[in-house]
């Protein structure tokens, strides 16, 4: 039977601005501004979708032009959607970035309010079919108590990716707080490995996720590459090789690289490697999903 695999979390319209010059605060910058579809959760669907697994999204899409466009664009890319909603009373989410001259971010700014109505209930009435799944993977858009709701009730492996230093505290508070704190596989930047972890080193920070009940952590490192661990064994791999265009949703597609592995029997840690791999895909393209992932992964 084909796998199938749930994804919890954020879908945005996505605002992408690249310099054409060094960045000067206070003012008019000339560059070039994208307009696309994101969303961590929605991102990790659509570059698993692309590499032909079987994929189903639950977000909240909300009741603006945006929220149409954004539901009808995942039902386009092969995301099944008919877990998900649309909130009309809602905006949708959006996210607006600004990278420099060379596709590094410099800000950015995300309005994912609606996700909020994804709580513990919402996801209780959806239980059924979500533990159906072969694997599930969230984004900590949701609270807390979503978080912990997934840790405690569903059955399949369950994979989430930290988002930002902000909401990774979102996972760190679920794993304290709850009655089965374990869970199969958390990927952080480093930046918000050592924030939630108040530690030095990525090293550290990992034996600190491992404590709390992590089975497998993904720190990514960005030009340095990721190192992840698990009870036996710890391993840094660096990046791969590649032209820059646009780090947006790099992250998001490593995560996705690493589920894929799991999907054909790949294990940790050579699962990292699928990962680096889809995140290089990613940032060889302007776009934070590259519409040409499964002919360099594959």
């Amino acid at each position: 039977m084909e796998t199938l695999i749930s994804i919890i979390g954020g879908a945005n319209v996505d605002l992408s601005a690249t310099l054409y010059d060094a960045f000067i605060a206070a003012d008019s910058n000339p560059g070039h501004i994208d307009i696309g579809y994101g969303g961590v959760a929605r991102n990790i669907a659509h570059n698993l979708a692309l590499l032909g697994a079987r994929t189903q999204l639950l977000t909240i899409f909300g009741g603006d032009l945006f929220g149409g466009l954004l539901h009808d664009y995942c039902k386009q890319q092969g995301m099944d959607v008919h877990l998900s909603e649309r909130e009309n009373a809602l905006r949708s989410g959006v996210y607006l970035c600004i990278n420099n001259h060379g596709g590094e971010m410099i800000a950015a700014v995300a309005d994912t309010e609606c996700i909020r109505t994804i709580t513990p209930e919402w996801l209780s009435k959806r239980s059924g079919e979500i533990n159906l799944s072969d694997f599930v993977v969230a984004d900590t858009n949701i609270s807390e108590d979503a978080i912990r709701w997934l840790m405690e009730n569903v059955t399949a492996p369950l994979f989430i990716d930290g988002v930002s230093t902000t909401k990774a505290h979102r996972v760190i508070n679920a794993l304290r707080n709850s009655k089965l704190p374990y869970l199969h596989s958390l990927k952080l930047n480093l930046k918000e490995a050592l924030a939630v972890t108040e530690t030095a080193t990525y090293a550290q920070a990992a034996q600190e996720l491992l404590n709390m009940g992590v089975a497998h952590v993904y720190i990514t490192l960005g030009a340095e590459g990721v190192y992840c661990r698990n009870a036996a064994e710890e391993w840094l791999f660096p990046a791969l090789p590649g032209e820059v265009v646009n780090t947006t949703g790099a992250g998001d597609a490593f995560l996705a690289g690493v589920v894929y592995a799991y999907t054909k029997n790949i294990h940790f840690p050579k699962t990292a490697q699928y990962g680096l791999m889809a995140a290089r895909a990613t940032l060889m393209s302007a776009k934070a999903v590259n519409p040409d992932i499964a002919n360099i992964l594959l």
